[in-house]
C-alpha cells in the first residue's frame, strides 16, 4: 500500500513534468538541497528547442520588481499543513456546501490546489490597497514566526503574519506586488475553463495590478476595468477621488468565445414600472390612451435618481404590454427599399431614407405579429414596437453607481453597530455574481473575505435568481486591536467589534466578525423572504500544522527501520475528522460533500460521499472489517499504519482489496 504524502502538491515539480511532456529531451536530474536526485530542466536544451522564441538579454517587455522570483518560488513551494474541521463553529455542518476557512490565504490556496483544481467559476477579492496605512501579508515562511519576530519585528506577539506597509518602506510597492502575485498564480489554477476573477483596487496599485494580471492570466483574457463610483468624498485638497476599480479577467477567453458565452444583467427599475402598469391597467382596463397618458406623467414625476426613469421611453401600451416606438430603418443606411402599404389607407407609406431594417418577408411577419406601429396615415414612417418584456436584459455597463455609505449603514444595522471599516457593497458583488452566468452548483470564492460580504452576496443572488451557488471564503484570523488603529474612527470601530464579540463570548479576531455576519445575513434574508429556501450554512475549517508528529517524514523518506521505531506518527490531539479531511485534501476531493460514520464490529468507519472514500483510523482493525469495507468497493480506502498489528497484516489488507475490490486505491497514513 502507498503512503499518503500529507503535504501540499509540489507545483514546481508538476511544472517540470508538464515541460517534460512537451520536450522530454530537456529533462535531466539534479541534486536538491538535501542531496537527493530530482527531475530538473536543462534550460540550455530548452532554449535550443525553442530557438527563435527565446528572449535573451535585458531588452525584453516585462514587469518586474525586487522579490518577484522569490514570490514565484514561494507560490510553488509545498507545505506540510492541513485544514482541521470545526463543527462547533459551523452552521448546518452535515448539509451545507459552503466553506469558511480560517488561515493565511497563500497556504490555504496551496492546500486547495488538488480538491478545487479547475472547479471555481468566479473569484472576487478585495485585497489590501497598499495605501500606506493598511496591512499586507508577510510571506517569509523560511524561518519560524519566533525567529522572524526576533530578526525583523514584522510578526506581532500574537504571531500574526501581517505588517503595516508604510510608504517609508524601501520595498513599499515590491512587497505588495510579491504578496498579490503569488496568490493570483495559485488562484488561476482553481478557476474553471469558463471562470472569471474580479479584483477590487484603488489608484495606489491599479497600474501594477493590471500588469501583474496581464502576466498571470494573459493580457488577452482581460475583459474590463470596471469603475465603482461610490459617492463624493469631501476631505480632499485637490480632486475628490470618488471611485475605485474592479479588474475583470477570464481564465480562458477562447473557451468563452468557442462556447458563445454572453453576459447580461437585468435592467434596474423594471419592477417599479411593471407595478405602475398593473395599477393603471386595473384602473383603465383596455383604455390604452389613458394608460399611456398616466404612465408618461408617472415617469415625469419620478426623481432623477430613480432607475425606472432611465426607461421612460417605454411609455406606449397595447394589449401585449409596454413598448417604445423603435426606429425601423437600417442603421447607417443602405437598407432594402420596397413599398409597404398602410393598413387603413391602403397607400404606400413613406420609406425611410436609410431603407427598411429588414427584408419584405420578415417585415410581413412582424406586421402579422402586430410588432409594426403605423402612423395615422401613409405620410408617417412606421415604427417597430420594442416590448419591455423582451428587452429586460442588457450588456452590463463598466460603471457602477452606488453610494458606498449605504453598504456601511446596512452592515452596521445588521450587526448592531459599526464593527468593520469600509466593507464592500454586497449588492455590487451580487450584480457581479448574477451577470457572469454563475448557476446551480457553481462555486464563488473570496480569499480576502474580510466581513464576509461575498457570502452575503451569494445568498442574495441565490434568492433573487432561485439558484444554488456555493461559496468558499478564506480569511486570516487577524486580531482586532484598537491600539493599532491609525485613526480615532478606526479605533472606535475596533472597540465596537470587541464589544460585540465579548457579548457573543468569541475571540477578538476578524473571522469571528465574518462568521457572525453570515449568520445574521441568513437570518435577515429568511425574515424578508419567509418562503425562500437556500443553503444558509457553512463548514468552518481552520489552517493548522500537519496531523503528523514531528517524527513524520515525506513518503519517499520512509524506511522499514524508521517505521519500526515509531510509536505513533499522528499527533495525539487529532480526531478522526481531522484525519479524514487531511486525506480529502491529498486525494483532491471537495471538502463540502456529505459523509456518514458507522460502527462495524466496534470500529468506526467513515464513508465520504457514498464511497468516494472510506476510512477507518482505529487501532488493530480486524480482517472482517477490512473485508466489509472492501465489499462495498469504494473508490478509495485509507487506514492508519497502526491499524495493523504487523507487516504481514498490512500485506494481507492489500490482498483482500485485490480480491474483493481491485479498482479501489488503498493508502495508509
Amino acid at each position: 500500500m502507498d503512503k499518503m504524502r500529507m503535504e501540499s502538491e509540489n507545483i514546481q515539480q508538476e511544472n517540470v513534468a508538464k515541460i517534460g511532456e512537451l520536450f522530454p529531451n530537456c529533462i535531466t536530474e539534479a541534486r536538491s538541497e538535501d542531496g537527493k536526485l530530482k527531475k530538473a530542466i536543462n534550460f540550455e536544451m530548452l532554449k535550443q528547442m525553442l530557438s527563435d522564441s527565446v528572449a535573451d538579454g535585458n531588452e525584453v517587455y516585462e514587469f518586474t520588481w525586487v522579490g518577484k522570483k522569490a514570490s514565484i518560488v514561494e507560490a510553488n513551494k509545498p507545505i506540510r499543513k492541513t485544514l482541521r474541521p470545526c463543527k462547533e463553529e459551523s452552521v448546518n455542518w452535515d448539509t451545507t456546501e459552503n466553506l469558511y476557512i480560517e488561515g493565511d490565504n497563500l497556504e490555504v490556496l496551496k492546500l486547495l490546489q488538488e480538491s478545487y483544481l479547475n472547479k471555481i467559476k468566479m473569484i472576487y477579492i478585495d485585497p489590501p490597497y497598499n495605501t500606506g496605512n493598511d496591512f499586507i501579508y508577510n510571506d517569509d515562511f523560511k524561518i519560524s514566526s519566533e525567529e522572524y519576530a526576533d530578526e525583523t519585528g514584522e510578526v506581532d506577539e500574537e504571531g500574526n503574519r501581517m505588517f503595516k506597509n508604510t510608504d517609508s518602506n524601501g520595498r513599499f510597492h515590491s512587497d505588495w506586488c510579491s504578496m498579490i502575485y503569488s496568490r493570483l498564480m495559485l488562484a488561476r489554477n482553481l478557476l474553471s475553463k469558463d471562470g472569471v476573477i474580479f479584483i477590487s483596487i484603488d489608484e495606489n496599485e491599479s497600474g501594477a495590478l493590471k500588469l501583474i494580471c496581464d502576466e498571470v492570466f494573459g493580457a488577452s483574457n482581460f475583459i474590463a476595468q470596471l469603475v465603482w463610483s461610490a459617492g463624493r468624498k469631501n476631505d480632499s485638497k485637490y480632486i475628490s477621488v470618488s471611485h475605485e476599480y474592479i479588474f475583470c479577467y477570464f481564465k480562458d477567453i477562447q473557451f468563452i468565445k468557442d462556447h458563445n458565452v454572453i453576459w447580461r444583467e437585468k435592467k434596474e427599475g423594471l419592477n417599479a414600472i411593471y407595478a405602475e402598469y398593473d395599477f393603471l391597467k386595473k384602473q383603465y382596463g383596455s383604455d390604452y390612451v389613458s394608460i399611456e397618458k398616466e404612465l408618461k406623467k408617472w415617469y415625469k414625476d419620478l426623481p432623477d435618481s430613480s432607475p425606472a426613469k432611465e426607461h421612460a421611453h417605454y411609455n406606449k401600451v397595447d394589449a401585449k404590454g409596454i413598448y417604445f416606438a423603435d426606429n425601423i430603418s437600417w442603421p447607417g443606411g443602405g437598407g432594402p427599399k420596397y413599398n409597404l402599404l398602410h393598413p387603413v389607407t391602403g397607400k404606400p407609406v413613406k420609406i425611410p431614407s436609410r431603407g427598411w431594417l429588414t427584408n419584405e418577408k420578415t417585415m410581413k411577419k412582424w406586421i402579422d405579429e402586430g410588432k409594426v406601429n403605423f402612423g395615422n396615415n401613409e405620410t408617417y414612417v412606421p415604427t417597430l414596437k420594442s416590448y419591455l418584456k423582451d428587452r429586460e436584459y442588457a450588456v452590463p455597463y463598466s460603471v457602477f453607481y452606488k453610494d458606498g455609505r449605504a453598504s456601511s449603514k446596512r452592515l452596521a444595522t445588521l450587526m448592531g453597530d459599526k464593527v468593520f471599516e469600509n466593507p464592500k457593497d454586497e449588492e455590487i458583488i451580487q450584480r457581479l455574481i448574477e451577470m457572469c452566468n454563475t448557476s446551480d452548483g457553481d462555486i464563488v470564492m473570496d480569499f480576502f473575505s474580510g466581513s464576509s460580504t461575498t457570502a452575503h452576496a451569494v445568498f442574495l443572488a441565490n434568492i433573487h435568481q432561485d439558484k444554488k451557488r456555493k461559496f468558499i471564503l478564506v480569511q486570516l484570523p487577524e486580531t482586532i486591536n484598537p491600539s493599532k488603529a491609525s485613526t480615532e474612527r478606526s479605533k472606535k470601530v475596533a472597540k465596537n467589534a470587541i464589544k460585540l464579540l465579548d457579548s457573543l463570548k468569541r475571540p477578538h479576531n476578524i473571522c469571528e466578525i465574518g462568521k457572525e455576519r453570515i449568520r445574521r445575513a441568513a437570518k435577515k434574508i429568511h425574515e424578508d423572504h419567509p418562503d425562500a429556501k437556500f443553503d444558509d450554512g457553512f463548514r468552518v475549517l481552520k489552517l493548522d500544522d500537519t496531523n503528523m508528529n514531528n517524527v513524520y517524514y515525506a513518503a519517499g523518506d520512509y524506511t522499514q527501520d524508521l517505521l519500526t521505531m515509531m510509536e505513533s506518527n499522528i499527533k495525539s490531539d487529532r480526531t478522526d475528522l481531522d484525519l479524514l479531511f487531511g486525506c480529502l485534501l491529498e486525494w483532491g476531493i471537495p471538502l463540502s460533500l456529505p459523509y456518514t460514520s458507522e460502527i462495524i464490529e466496534g470500529c468506526t468507519v467513515h464513508n465520504y460521499n457514498d464511497g468516494d472514500l472510506m476510512a477507518c483510523f482505529d487501532e488493530n482493525v480486524p480482517e472482517s472489517v477490512i473485508e466489509t469495507i472492501a465489499k462495498r468497493q469504494p473508490l478509495r480506502a485509507v487506514f492508519r499504519d497502526s491499524s495493523f498489528a504487523d507487516s504481514p497484516a498490512k500485506i494481507n489488507v492489500g490482498e483482500i482489496f485485490k480480491l474483493l475490490a481491485p479498482d479501489t486505491r488503498v493508502k495508509v497514513i
